[in-house]
């Protein structure tokens, strides 16, 4: 990487020409809501850094069968307030089902990633399940949250059996709940969980999921400093630093969401489609709005194929407008074979076009044998800063063995920089 000096001299023209043109108040053009500020920043010249420097490094986070868990799933990762990663996973202790004996753990890099520290529990509870870890730092308090869902060991989401066991399916509100815990010592501790279903889960709600993946921070305009955590059907949020939460409701037909900031003070959900509406298209789902003017009508993002799954999308930067989108590029099928063709884009124009793209690659392993192996599926990223991403990306073990049973998982960390994608 060219040292930060250098940054700086490149960028100072575009520092200027962004004052004269920063703070244009006017009208979301896709949604007719009033935005609450257009920056109307100019397109983003990815040649115009004469660093060439590219950083390219994969390390595995949490490995199946081992660390006393059968697999580990569903990532969520997060930048602490010093810098360190925070690498979060529901680990499953049995098997590979979504349901059963499942706790939430985390692994803490302080060298971005090459290095991570022993495997922490987090928060379990006997054979109940938690999960659908959700995280999001506040740098106000430089307090790190995790939100998560959980059932008992007596539900599952669809019913299931194992080991001789019934898990009947969630039947009624408060079988799904909604929890959270807080470290302020970057991860190294955690609270309580607390309990937060009666503020959070409508009562309308049987099944219910937060995220999972990650939350964020208002960074401009007058909300500078909101928490927001998608979940489904609804974003909660916070304007008090987490001391009370508040949720809205969001158009339906999607679940699994994720939520980026725009240039124009708007904020965009991009979402896992639910069968019916993915059945038409097979594409992701989108829509823009506020939490104060509320949310358009999702619908299909033509630029982004994608195999009813999972993916995540994060703020790189606002100066130069970069936005940074990873999924499965696969639209094949919807079950865990087509889960593959890990794609990272970029977009200098809020999501609507992606001027770069390039597909994860693995040392050693041929591209076009990374779906077969098994790697992609759920992912999650968080900002380095503005020239690196981490990213967290699962990869399972034969991922035509059919029932979820006879599958193991893992997790990779990928640490790149905009060159990589770029060139």
């Amino acid at each position: 990487m060219g040292n930060k000096q250098h940054h700086l001299k490149i960028r100072v023209p575009l520092i200027i020409s962004l004052i004269a043109v920063a703070m244009l108040s006017c009208a979301d053009k896709d949604t007719g809501m009033a935005g609450s500020a257009d920056f109307n920043k100019p397109i983003y010249d990815p040649d115009e850094d004469g660093n060439n420097s590219i950083i390219k490094e994969t390390v595995r986070v949490f490995e199946q069968a081992t660390e006393g868990y059968h697999s580990y799933r569903i990532p969520s990762l997060a930048t602490a307030p010093n810098g360190d990663l925070i690498a979060f996973a529901e680990a499953r202790k049995l098997t590979s089902l979504d349901y059963g004996d499942i706790d939430i753990v985390a692994k803490i890099s302080s060298d971005r990633g090459r290095t991570w520290s022993a495997l922490k529990t987090v928060v379990g509870e006997g054979e109940g399940t938690w999960g659908n870890p959700t995280v999001v730092t506040d740098v106000k308090t430089n307090r790190v949250w995790l939100f998560m869902s959980w059932n008992s060991d007596s539900h599952s989401q669809h019913g299931g059996n194992f080991d001789g066991k019934a898990y009947p399916a969630v039947s009624q509100w408060g079988d799904r709940k909604v929890y959270t815990i807080y470290s302020d010592d970057n991860g190294l501790s955690w609270s309580s969980p607390v309990d937060r279903t009666a503020q959070l889960v409508p009562l309308d709600f049987i099944w219910d999921a937060v995220g999972p993946g990650s939350g964020i921070q208002i960074e401009r305009g007058p909300n500078e400093g909101r928490l927001i955590v998608p979940a489904g059907e609804r974003n909660i949020y916070s304007d008090d630093n987490g001391q009370t939460w508040k949720f809205q409701r969001i158009p339906k037909n999607t679940f699994e969401g994720s939520i980026v900031e725009l240039s124009s003070g708007l904020l965009l959900r991009n979402d896992r489609a639910v069968a019916g509406s993915w059945n038409r298209g097979k594409y992701r789902y989108t829509s823009k709005g506020s939490i104060e003017g509320g949310f358009s009508a999702f619908s299909a993002d033509v630029n982004l194929i994608d195999p009813r799954s999972q993916a995540s999308i994060l703020r790189v930067s606002f100066q130069p407008n970069l936005v940074a989108f990873i999924n499965a590029a696969n639209n094949a099928g919807d079950t865990m074979p087509y889960r593959c063709n890990m794609t990272l884009r970029l977009s200098a124009d809020d999501g609507k076009t992606w001027f770069a793209s390039k597909q994860l690659d693995y040392t050693g392993i041929p591209q076009d044998e990374l779906c077969s192996l098994g790697y992609g599926g759920y992912t999650s990223m968080a900002k380095i800063n503005e020239e690196e991403i981490g990213l967290l990306v699962e990869q399972v073990i034969d991922p035509t063995a059919g029932a979820a049973i006879n599958r193991k998982h893992s997790i990779d960390f990928h640490h790149i920089n905009l060159n990589w994608i770029k060139k």
